[in-house]
């Protein structure tokens, strides 16, 4: 029998413990849309990611559709990354196009493709990693494709080479490079090869949602990998509107030339922003200290397959997720330990919203029916996580 049993959710919002006071102090300051904390939140973030296109924004979601939205526009940069100098083309996107992308994660990724009017294109898994299958997505890119999306799923980092590797082949093929955009909001503090994720030349999207790593109760964050997707990134985050310019009534702007969005962060969530990233090495180390354990721990145990581990692959694991036998029966069984579980993301390409684009995705569909999430976050102590692996091992 099992000797205890506890409440062990799988989420639970870090909130730091110096937020409240920093707070206060926006909502007594006069001003609590974008301003001075927004641009203080900002200048944290880019001294950590050693990133200088980086913008803060209300919602991940917003920051997926202004990534699409950015990339209407045909563009041609040179990037300097871990790569060396590269030329980075695309023709822009037209109503119609392709975006290439994984079903398995929230529709917060996958909506905004509709919303910019594109088309999706679904591509399938790997069931070792749960990340998009690159074997899939190459042989799946065509003349239309001008954009691939993908998620690093629980935070383990897809293969950034690789899919470097496959935008060359579409570079020769049809003259240009379809642009990549990474979800990354399960990777706050994931590394590629020894490099945090955000930071490899792509656009990349973070979370700051309730339940990530780290939150401001709600936003998003936007990298971009040269100035003048910068620019407009942070002119459309807000109507349009250069904020800096010198106008002759400050409530009046002055000439739009491209519309934009109500996007931006305001100064009392980038407050909370602030306070909770002080504690960002902290919950990652726990999150990794926990999946270090499990992955010990766990390993050989019946009915339980754990997914791959690439030493260039440094996961911040904000969700442990592994395959079991019998789904239904193990979530009854870790129901009655007192341990919640969860699949976490349904398959997005089950929802009528996006029927026509429904196709043979048979590694998710072997997949699917065997994925499960246990608690791994930094409120998991350590008599917390061996009740979890002694409930597993007993069997369900």
């Amino acid at each position: 029998m099992i000797s205890m049993k506890r409440e062990i959710p799988l989420f639970k919002v870090f909130m730091a413990e110096t937020a409240a006071d920093k707070v206060s102090k926006v909502l007594n300051s006069g001003f609590i849309g974008q301003g001075p904390v927004v641009d203080e939140f900002e200048s944290t973030l880019r001294n950590y990611f050693q990133h200088d296109y980086i913008s803060t924004v209300n919602a991940a979601t917003s920051a997926e559709h202004l990534a699409l939205h950015l990339i209407k526009k045909p563009a041609t940069f040179t990037k300097i990354d871990g790569y060396g100098v590269r030329e980075n083309v695309w023709n822009g996107m037209e109503d119609g196009d392709e975006v290439l992308s994984t079903p398995l994660t929230c529709t917060a990724t996958n909506w905004p493709i509709l919303a910019n009017n594109f088309k999706i294109k679904w591509v399938d898994i790997d069931p070792n990693t749960l990340n998009m299958d690159l074997d899939d997505l190459e042989r799946k890119i065509t003349p239309k494709t001008k954009a691939i999306m993908v998620v690093h799923w629980g935070g383990y980092p897809i293969d950034l080479e690789r899919l470097r590797q496959i935008q060359e082949k579409a570079m020769r093929m049809y003259g240009f490079k379809p642009a990549v955009i990474e979800d990354c909001a399960h990777a706050m503090g994931s590394k590629y090869k020894g490099k945090l994720i955000g930071t490899h030349g792509n656009i990349c999207t973070f979370s700051l949602q309730a339940i990530k790593h780290i939150t401001s109760v709600d936003g998003g964050l936007l990298f971009v990998p040269h100035q003048e997707l910068n620019r407009r990134a942070r002119l459309l985050r807000w109507y349009g509107i250069d904020r800096d310019s010198a106008r002759k009534d400050f409530r009046c702007e002055s000439d739009i030339e491209e519309w934009g969005f109500k996007f931006h962060m305001n100064d009392v969530n980038a407050a909370i922003g602030i306070e909770n990233f002080k504690h960002v090495d902290v919950i990652i180390a726990k999150h990794k200290d926990n999946a270090s354990y499990y992955d010990k721990n766990l390993k050989g145990v019946n009915g339980v397959t754990l997914l791959e581990r690439n030493p260039d692959m440094d996961s911040a694991f904000w969700i442990y997720s592994l395959k079991v036998e019998r789904k239904n029966d193990f979530m009854k069984h870790m129901k009655e330990c007192g341990i919640s579980v969860s699949q976490v993301h349904e398959r997005n390409d089950i929802h009528t919203c996006v029927k026509e684009y429904r196709s043979l995705l048979p590694n998710l569909d072997r997949t699917i029916g065997e994925v499960i999430s246990i608690p791994i976050g930094w409120w998991v102590t350590e008599e917390d996580r061996e009740y979890i692996v002694d409930c597993i091992k007993k069997g369900w």
